[in-house]
């Protein structure tokens, strides 16, 4: 698969110089440093552990900035749920598939090397039935397979419309499933995945306490013993309310008394925990996924970053809704929200040390678990999902190696990126996916057939 010869990579151990990947069946099987490049070697800067975007809604880049006209009253994330339901009922599986195809790009062109899809668009709108019941998963292979992201596909559970087993809204009826029509759709995804390359996974994806049932998650977690768990949880405080209301406890402080949570979960949105919650989800192993973008987009709130840090909790980002794909600038905002809530600086580590580099690599190693992934630092044996950025460009030139994250997180934009491998499948070169204009002639083609009267 190729020789990678990078001036300096920061190796599971730390940095070093003059560094020397051989990558064998997408995997790094041994690493060689303070030698030479070879003739054939892909010579690079700076090289680093690509991380995971751990939660990802591919159709809905199509809609960004498309909500953002304030309406009568006062506009929250239900109101913007709306919007998106209406707009999500037009979408062909043709338009889904070339719309998840332009988002992978730019996830790799942004320094990701692989996407926890949660697909919770199942179905025709109106919510009749694909005759191939696992249509739109495949879409989303197919733009995996186009774009060489490493794909984690999270098939979603979604069979009411609100806490307390409310009736599914029309707007809900694409993705609306019970347990046993959810088990068909994954078997038939399940299948449809080997076609894929062998780094490519499959789990679960409750999507929600409002959205099921005590019931139906204690099922669907008995049957799936093995494999990522990913669920949306306390996003809003309506929902915590209402979640309240009905179980009896708080959406977290209900899931971890009463559903096996370790390692294997993802809780998307921890966003609104007590101290206690936050310091027992850090207990659990479970990852909370932060989308720190859309977050702030819907108006979301902010994770109780210091507390789950100094737990040991485990994070990930994730890029959610899409409106703005940009790896630097999630890190970026995830640290940023902390001092804007707590008018300090440097909040986001534990003790004392570089935020930046704290930021990185948790979200690496996080992002790795979440998605099931042998991946999140630079090892022998590790897949081979990697990053390598131009530690000359403008913002990052005059900073040592041990400031360079804290300038790739807070000064730099992903255009330093330089390569991304996934699984050692060399997809960005130069800055560029090696398909971007291909990928978004047919992206805009969609988009126009889309939006036309």
């Amino acid at each position: 698969m190729g020789v990678i010869y990078a001036k300096q990579a920061l190796l599971a151990e730390g940095w070093a110089a003059n560094v020397r990947l051989d990558l064998r069946d997408g995997r790094i099987v041994s690493i060689d440093h303070g030698t030479g490049p070879e003739a054939n070697d892909t010579r690079v800067d700076t090289l680093l552990p690509a991380p995971g975007n751990l939660h990802s809604h591919a159709f809905q880049r199509a809609m960004a900035g498309m909500t953002e006209v304030r309406q009568a009253g006062r506009d929250s994330f239900w109101s913007w749920r709306e919007l998106m339901y209406r707009f999500m009922d037009r979408l062909t599986p043709e338009q889904i598939e070339a719309i998840a195809a332009q988002v992978y790009v730019e996830m790799l062109e942004a320094g990701y090397a692989s996407v926890g899809e949660f697909h919770y668009v199942h179905h025709q709108p109106g919510g009749v039935p694909h005759d191939n019941i696992a249509e739109l998963s495949e879409r989303i292979f197919a733009a995996a397979a186009r774009t060489g992201i490493g794909l984690t596909h999270l098939p979603v559970l979604y069979s009411y419309g609100g806490a307390g087993q409310v009736e599914l809204s029309a707007g809900q009826r694409r993705f609306g499933t019970g347990v046993d029509e959810f088990e068909r759709l994954f078997d038939a995804a399940s299948a449809a995945l080997r076609h894929l390359p062998g780094d490519a996974r499959i789990g679960i994806a409750p999507h929600s306490l409002r959205a099921t049932s005590p019931a139906e998650l204690s099922r669907l977690v008995a049957r799936h013993g093995q494999g990522p768990i990913h669920i949306h949880i306390a996003e809003q405080p309506r929902e915590v309310r209402e979640v309240e209301d009905w179980l009896g406890a708080r959406p977290v402080e209900w899931l971890l008394g009463n559903l096996p949570v370790d390692d294997r979960w993802c809780l998307i949105h921890a966003t609104h925990m007590t101290v206690t919650e936050t310091r027992d989800m850090a207990a659990s192993g479970a990852v909370a996924g932060l989308c720190p973008i859309t977050e702030a987009n819907l108006g979301d709130g902010a994770f109780n970053g210091p507390d789950y840090a100094e737990a040991g909790g485990s994070f990930g980002i994730g890029s959610d809704s899409n409106v703005n794909i940009s790896l630097t600038e999630e890190l970026r905002l995830l640290e940023y929200s902390q001092r804007l809530r707590d008018g300090s600086r440097n909040v986001l580590v534990p003790g004392a040390g570089s935020v930046g580099r704290f930021l990185y690599m948790s979200a690496a190693r996080g992002g790795a678990q979440a998605l099931a992934r042998e991946a999140g630092s630079i090892a022998t044996g590790k897949l081979a999902d990697l990053v390598a950025i131009d530690s000359q460009s403008a913002a990052l030139c005059a900073l040592s190696r041990d400031s360079l994250l804290d300038g790739l997180v807070f000064a730099a934009t992903d255009r330093v990126v330089t390569d991304v491998w996934s699984a050692g499948r060399h997809m960005v070169r130069g800055g560029h996916h090696i398909a971007r204009d291909a990928v978004f002639a047919a992206y805009r083609t969609a988009i126009k057939r889309l939006l036309a009267p």
